[in-house]
Order: structure tokens, then C-alpha cells, then sequence
């Protein structure tokens, strides 16, 4: 369906290298250049990712670098960034121009849900994604999507031109009732529609593991952490691409290494895995992915991941460097967990539907 993608697996560019607050522009090309190097082509970025800095990065590392057809880009319509109708079509031809394309191969209508889903219909959002399409600005138009099964159900049911969903799909929350994983994957399949992965890792979560879990794991004698959860989305059979944020050059080598000649989990690395989630099952943390979305609207410009991975590792190791941390995470003109107003903007964007006021009250009752 998707011709000019290569393989299953892309760049997620939402957590590149960063230096002094700007994309470290040499490690990002060198990073790209690993990646086309070993037969890769897919990368994925949106305007609010990095604080905007990641499609300017795309423009000046890739697109200018590389020819147009020798890669596949997608792109996003968020939310945050119209109001009406009339603000699409210029934000979208603002994004061409901060990539540096003429056109995007995949445009999704950025993490749908069952509230921003009318605001997205109200504005006629789907019949522009149409239009720009048969332009030729677009090849494929498609969805993120973050709610529950039946609001999917609904979306695809009511927009049939959707050529593909991108799911958050990892095994951590194959049958969390939050995320419902397993439940959303077998929408796309009814209504057939691919699946793009995102979060494969939980935004490093399933990487940096409690000891028994990560023991579990490393019994195996094989690869890394990352490498098994990338492996388990990628092996079910209507997932077409797996992102992965990679933010380091070591990041992208390990990736590329057992993603290159792809081979989906055997039975024993499944049963690993099951250990794995039996043991993060039995912890209690903040099940944050630091996607960032929160902070944007945030009033008090509190750094809410930051906090909630301040309260994840005190629970997690119980010593003073998560204290030395919070203060550094909360200085200068960065408010504290207890400057919360409670205005709930952070809640509305929430990917993991978390009670992110709820949260930082026990963050503040904890630093403070």
C-alpha cells in the first residue's frame, strides 16, 4: 500500500539530540545519515514537537540534504495551532516550509480523542486533509489516535478515507484499560487499517526497568532492553511501522542493529516479556511518557514529566539525588508542584489520561 516505505521501522523525531537548547544539528546528521545508510527511509515529526525546533531540524539535517523521493516524511495537524477552518491551509503550508518539502507522504489529524474529534470535524479538518491530497500535498492522510476503542471505532466508522491509524502499542500497555492497546489495535484490524506504533519503549520506560523485570530480560543473553519491546510491536502482523524517539547516535546504532534484518520475538523472549510485565505490574509509578504535550498551556510553566521522573526514580532508589534534581527542575521561573492552579489544561492533552493535579499534589506533599 505504502510503495515508496522501505522497512518497519521509523524515526521518531520528537526527542532528538539536544545542545544548549537547540537540536544538536551534527549528532541529528549523523543519526540520519546511519539510519538511510542501513536501508531505513521513515521519519516523523509535528510543529509542537521540541518546542518547534524539530521540523526546522528536519528542513536543515534531511531535506536539505538529501533528495526529496529518497525519504518518507509525515507530519501533523495539532490541535493547539487553529481555530477555525481558514487558520489549515496556512499552518500547513507554514509546516511544508519549516521541513523544507513541497509535499508530506503522511498527514494525520494529530491525537484524536473524542472531544478535540469534534473540533477537528466543525472545522472541516478531514475534507481539507481530502483536498490536499488530490493536490498532491499530501500522499496519504491518517490519524494519532489516544482514547478508547469505541471512540476509535466511531472515528474510523465515520471517516473512511483514513488510510492509517498511529497507535500508542507497547507490551507494557498491550491491556492497560487506560490505553487499551490491544483493543485499539483490533479496531484498525476490523476496519482495515494499518498501524504505525508509537511510544514502542513508553518514552524509555521499558528501557530503564526495575531490577527484578530488567533481570528477567537480560537472563535471555541477547539484546537490549529497547530492542525487545521494539520487536514485540513490530511482530503483530497489521503493524506496517514502529517509531522509535531515538535521541542519541548509540540509540539509533543498537535500533538499526535488530531492526535491520527484522525477526519478531520467539517464544522464549515472549515469555520474558510476561515476566516483565508481571513485575511492572506490581510498581507504582507515574506512567508518564514525557511527550510534553502538558507543558505548552501550562500557566504556572510547571515541568510536569520532569517532576512526575523526580517522583518515579525517589520511589524507585529512595535517595537524596531526586530532591537535588526537583530543585533544579523548579528553579528560576519554573514553578513548583504546589503552584498547581488546577486549571486542568494539562489533563485535556494528556496522551495517558493521567490526574496530573491529582499527581502533583502527592509530588508537592513529597519535594516539599
Amino acid at each position: 500500500m505504502f510503495e515508496k516505505v522501505k522497512k518497519n521501522f521509523g524515526f521518531g523525531c520528537m526527542r532528538l539530540p539536544m545542545h544548549l537548547g537547540k537540536v544538536d544539528a551534527a549528532q541529528f546528521c549523523e543519526m540520519i545519515d546511519t539510519f538511510l545508510e542501513n536501508g531505513f527511509n521513515y521519519f516523523d515529526t509535528a510543529h509542537g514537537y521540541l518546542g518547534g525546533k524539530s521540523e526546522t531540524a528536519i528542513r536543515d539535517c534531511l531535506s536539505a540534504r538529501y533528495p526529496r523521493e529518497s525519504f518518507v516524511l509525515t507530519d501533523k495537524l495539532t490541535e493547539n495551532f487553529f481555530s477555525r477552518r481558514e487558520d489549515i491551509r496556512p499552518f500547513f503550508e507554514r509546516q511544508l516550509s519549516l521541513c523544507g518539502v513541497g509535499y508530506f507522504d503522511f498527514y494525520l489529524m494529530h491525537a484524536q480523542n473524542a472531544v478535540n474529534y469534534e473540533k477537528y470535524k466543525k472545522c472541516g479538518a478531514y475534507e481539507i486533509a481530502a483536498a490536499l491530497k488530490a493536490e498532491g500535498k499530501v500522499r496519504h492522510v491518517g490519524i494519532s489516535f489516544h482514547d478508547t476503542a469505541e471512540v476509535l471505532d466511531r472515528i474510523l466508522s465515520e471517516q473512511p478515507a483514513v488510510e492509517v491509524v498511529q497507535l500508542q502499542f507497547n507490551y507494557a500497555d498491550y491491556e492497560n484499560p487506560g490505553v487499551q492497546s490491544r483493543r485499539c489495535y483490533e479496531t484498525c484490524v476490523k476496519h482495515g487499517k494499518p498501524v504505525i506504533v508509537m511510544e514502542p519503549v513508553k518514552g524509555g520506560t521499558l528501557v530503564n526497568l526495575p531490577a527484578a523485570a530488567d533481570e528477567a530480560l537480560r537472563a535471555l543473553g541477547g539484546g537490549s532492553n529497547a530492542s525487545y519491546a521494539i520487536r514485540f510491536a513490530a511482530g503483530f502482523e497489521n503493524v506496517f511501522m514502529v517509531l522509535s524517539g531515538m535521541s542519541t547516535i548509540a540509540q539509533m546504532r543498537d535500533n538499526v542493529s535488530f531492526m535491520k534484518d527484522f525477526r519478531p520475538l520467539d517464544e522464549r523472549e515472549k515469555a520474558a516479556i510476561e515476566k516483565v510485565r508481571a513485575e511492572l505490574a506490581k510498581e507504582e509509578f507515574i506512567p508518564c511518557t514525557a511527550c510534553r504535550y502538558c507543558t505548552d498551556g501550562c500557566p504556572k510553566q510547571i515541568s510536569i514529566p520532569d517532576l512526575f521522573s523526580c517522583m518515579n526514580q525517589k520511589k524507585r532508589y529512595r535517595d537524596w539525588n531526586s530532591d537535588v534534581y526537583y530543585a533544579n527542575y523548579t528553579g528560576g521561573e519554573r514553578g513548583k508542584a504546589s503552584d498547581c492552579i488546577a486549571c486542568g489544561k494539562c489533563e485535556r492533552v494528556c496522551p495517558q489520561h493521567l490526574e496530573i493535579r491529582k499527581l502533583l499534589k502527592a509530588v508537592a506533599k513529597q519535594f516539599e
